[in-house]
């Protein structure tokens, strides 16, 4: 691996761990309670684990230039991983059982206030601007 690329690397891991961190700030400020950072399972990576009321909120943080890019960013296979590990994590953690769990995006673009979209991936995700 070339510095360059090691560097870009490291600056791409930085700026997802920045957004990471504004995304629970936001989050925070909406009444979600940040259950957990970079979650590591069996079945994927959870960026934010955060709980609501009833729901318990898988949210995928992305930092792009738009919304679109963002969305396009988190293939099929990869929301079925977080669903999986989300499912997984309620059930072992008694607290977290009878929630409902719910896949979200959160983008973050620069400029912009960040937009969280609930049940991004289901039909009845809201259409863009409606946060």
């Amino acid at each position: 691996m070339t510095p360059q690329r090691s560097q870009r690397g490291t600056k791409a891991r930085q700026t997802g761990r920045r957004a990471e961190y504004w995304a629970a700030l936001w989050l925070i400020l909406k009444g979600y309670r940040i259950l957990g950072f970079r979650l590591k399972t069996p079945q994927g990576e959870i960026d934010l684990l955060a709980r609501r009321g009833k729901v318990l909120a898988v949210i995928e943080v992305k930092s792009r230039l738009n919304l679109d890019d963002a969305l396009d960013a988190v293939s099929a296979d990869q929301r079925l991983r977080l669903h999986r590990a989300a499912a997984m994590l309620a059930t072992r953690r008694p607290g977290l059982k009878n929630l409902e769990v719910r896949l979200d995006l959160l983008a973050l673009a620069p400029g912009r206030w960040p937009c969280h979209i609930r049940s991004a991936w289901s039909g009845n995700a809201p259409a863009q601007g409606q946060y």
